[in-house]
C-alpha cells in the first residue's frame, strides 16, 4: 500500500511541483491550499506524513496552528515544515510545536525526497528489534543509525532529523571542528548562520534537560562546533 503524504501549501505552482515529485517517488499525495480543508480531511483520516507551509492564504501562522492541531490528533505523525521563512523565531516555534523537521524552500527536490524517505525509515525501524551493529557509542552518547535516534546517559532524546545529522557529524570526528557549511552538508539543508545557531542551541537544551552539566557540544568562535568527549569511541561510524 502506498504511503500517503499530505501537502498544505497555498501557492498552486509550488504545490504542483511537490506533488508531482512525490507521486513519481511512489507516494499517494493529497494537496490542500488552506488549513481548514486540510484539517477537515485529517479528522477523517490522517496521512502517513504531513508537509506544512507556515503562511496559508490570510493566515500568517496557519501552518503553526495546523501543526498544533495535528499533534493533538497524533503524537507520532511525522510533520515537516517547508517554508520560505527561515528566521530563528520561526524555526524555534515550529520545532517547539512538535515538527520533526524544519526546512526552507531553497532545499532541492532531491534532498526533500531523501528527507521524507529518512523519516519513513525511522518510523519503520522503530517497529523493529534493535540491531546492535548499527549502534554507535561516544561515552554517554548512543546513536542508532537505523532508527535515527540519539540517547544520552541511556535516556532517548526527541531530535529532529536535522538535529540527528548534526550530532552525527559532530561525534563522527570527536575534537575536530565542524564548520557551519559542513553541518549543512551533513543535514542536507541550506540555511543562514543564525539558523544553524538556533538548531545547536535547541540541541544543547535537549541534552541539558537530561544532564544539566552537558558540555559535549563546544562552540569554536569564528569556526564552528566540535564534539568533546572524555571517553574514546568504541564503535566507528561508517
Amino acid at each position: 500500500m502506498k504511503r500517503q503524504i499530505a501537502i498544505v501549501e497555498d501557492e498552486p505552482a509550488i504545490l504542483e511541483n511537490y506533488s508531482d515529485l512525490l507521486t513519481r517517488q511512489g507516494y499517494q499525495v493529497n494537496g490542500f491550499a488552506c488549513r481548514e480543508a486540510a484539517l477537515t480531511a485529517f479528522h477523517k483520516q490522517l496521512p502517513d506524513l504531513a508537509i506544512l507551509d507556515i503562511g496559508l492564504n490570510d493566515e500568517i501562522e496557519g501552518g503553526f496552528e495546523l501543526c498544533r492541531e495535528l499533534r493533538a490528533l497524533s503524537k507520532t505523525l511525522p510533520i515537516i515544515f517547508l517554508t520560505a521563512r527561515d528566521s530563528e523565531l520561526d524555526t524555534v516555534s515550529g520545532l517547539r510545536l512538535g515538527a520533526d523537521d524544519y526546512l526552507t524552500k531553497d532545499i532541492s527536490l532531491a534532498h526533500l525526497a531523501a528527507r521524507i524517505a529518512a523519516l519513513f525509515r525511522r518510523m519503520d525501524a522503530l517497529k523493529q528489534p534493535l540491531q546492535l551493529e548499527k549502534v554507535v557509542r561516544r561515552g554517554a552518547l548512543t546513536l542508532d543509525l537505523d532508527r535515527y535516534q540519539v540517547s544520552w546517559q541511556d535516556t532517548p532524546l526527541d531530535l529532529t532529523l536535522t538535529e540527528f545529522w548534526f550530532v552525527h557529524a559532530l561525534c563522527n570526528h570527536p575534537g575536530h571542528v565542524r564548520s557551519r557549511d559542513q553541518l549543512m552538508d551533513a543535514a542536507n539543508i541550506l540555511v543562514d548562520a543564525t539558523s544553524i545557531s538556533t538548531h545547536i542551541k535547541r540541541l544543547r537544551r535537549k541534552f541539558e534537560e537530561i544532564d544539566s552539566h552537558f558540555d559535549a557540544i563546544e562552540t569554536v568562535y569564528g569556526l564552528g562546533y566540535r564534539w568533546n568527549t572524555i571517553t574514546p569511541a568504541t564503535t566507528p561510524i561508517e
